[in-house]
């Protein structure tokens, strides 16, 4: 089971959030010269990376990536790579190497082999994949009902490219192996509807129903979920 840490604020969580895992990115600097996160897009995370590019690291030795891409310019609105780099790499922070999840290519399809290899080149484990969930139980871009969805939580590829059935964009997404092939795996939620989410999540069922059971309802990893209630 995960284990939980509860506040009254989103903005309580997201300090401690970004302390913790601050904390195992120094570990993992002084344990193996280098730090690799992956991070979540959306308004929820952009507390925690802000936080987070104060902290006095070795931002040189750390890896900056995603969990997933929106197929869209990186200077785009909806672009999760603009977001990372206005809220995290900057100041001291931008020293850190930054992976993307969006190239050139027509669209995430013909773009996928190239995120692919680069994520390959990647240090595995990832010390932290950094995980949202939507409220209809998707984590990543692997969404409830997308035609992607059966290879992208059983593929040993490190990334699909995927159509959500009702969002916006194509996405580039890390496929559930690669989600797991994580030292820690950290949950970040917000509010009752989702907590409600959450709760029918761990009270078990299928994972292609709810996605997010992918990260919850397995022992591989440990899982810490921080739940704000408002």
């Amino acid at each position: 089971m995960p284990t939980e840490h509860l506040f009254a604020t989103g903005a309580e969580a997201a300090a401690d959030l970004a302390a913790r895992i601050a904390s195992i990115l120094s570990q993992a600097v002084a344990a193996r010269g280098i730090a690799t996160l992956a991070v979540s897009g959306g308004r929820s995370p952009r507390p925690v990376l802000e936080a987070l590019r104060q902290v006095d690291l070795d931002w040189g030795k750390v890896v900056v990536t995603l969990v997933d891409e929106r197929w869209v310019a990186p200077d785009s609105a909806d672009s999760n790579e603009r977001l990372v780099r206005e809220t995290l790499l900057q100041g001291a922070a931008a020293q850190a190497r930054f992976v993307p999840m969006k190239t050139d290519a027509a669209d995430a399809y013909a773009g996928q082999p190239a995120v692919e290899a680069a994520f390959a080149a990647l240090p595995w484990p990832l010390d932290i994949v950094l995980l949202g969930m939507g409220d209809d139980g998707h984590t990543a871009s692997l969404f409830p009902g997308a035609a992607e969805l059966a290879e992208g939580l059983s593929s040993s590829a490190r990334t699909i490219a995927v159509t959500p059935p009702a969002a916006p964009h194509q996405r580039l997404s890390l496929t559930a192996s690669a989600i797991l092939d994580s030292r820690q795996v950290f949950l970040q939620i917000g509010g009752a509807g989702k907590k409600a989410v959450y709760d029918r999540a761990l009270a078990g069922g299928p994972v292609e129903e709810l996605p997010i059971r992918l990260a919850l309802l397995q022992d591989q990893v440990p899982v810490d979920v921080w739940i704000a209630q408002s």
